[in-house]
């Protein structure tokens, strides 16, 4: 399996749920971020984005420039820990609790031997989740600049479909036994059902 860098994003603002640090509510008695990283365990090195208290040994962690800047923004401060060689990264949500590495497997074995520039889980309606899937950091990087230069130099607030418009992306869709590896907890409800999965 080709070897990765992970960059997890923990740093929104979860407005829905009432601004609570959405990545550190517990599912199955973990925090959803601890959940995630041990999903990516096996990547070198694992660098989470955002505001964090304890987190496992050997995560790097970063914060975005501005603070609260958005996951364009910390993405972007998660590629710039990693070393110049580094060919794959894993981009991911820090409120993916359903992740699994097995997931995460599929993703890369979909981008290895490929032409394309990543791949990313599709849901059920056909929506890409941009923030499960695995990239080549040249192109991740090269989208970034581009994005930058057309707002003046700063990734302040950009939207993660701006960066990813010109890349060619393989879609895949779940097809594994268990729940979607890409469901992600923008609800209380929705933490509730990833709960009840978990069980």
């Amino acid at each position: 399996m080709t070897a990765y860098a992970a960059v997890v994003l923990a740093g929104g603002a979860a407005r829905r749920m009432g601004g609570v640090d959405k990545s550190a509510l517990p599912v199955g008695g973990r925090p959803m971020r601890d959940r995630v990283l041990a999903a990516v365990a096996d990547a070198e090195p694992l660098i989470l984005v955002g505001p964090a208290g304890p987190v496992p040994e050997g995560v790097r962690v970063t914060r975005e420039d501005p603070p609260g800047g958005g996951p364009v923004a910390a993405t972007a401060a998660g590629l710039a820990l990693l070393d110049p060689d580094t060919a794959t990264v894993a981009l991911l949500a820090a409120d993916l609790p359903l992740l699994t590495a097995g997931a995460v497997d599929d993703l890369l074995r979909q981008l290895d031997g490929s032409t394309v520039d990543g791949a990313c889980y599709v849901d059920g309606d056909g929506r890409r989740q941009q923030l499960c899937g695995v990239w080549r950091v040249t192109a991740l990087r090269a989208a970034l600049d581009r994005v930058a230069a057309q707002r003046g130099g700063t990734l302040d607030g950009a939207p993660v479909r701006a960066v990813l418009a010109g890349l060619t992306v393989r879609e895949v869709a779940w097809s594994g036994s268990g729940p979607p590896p890409w469901f992600d907890c923008d609800t209380d409800e929705d933490v509730r059902r990833a709960e009840e999965w978990t069980r």
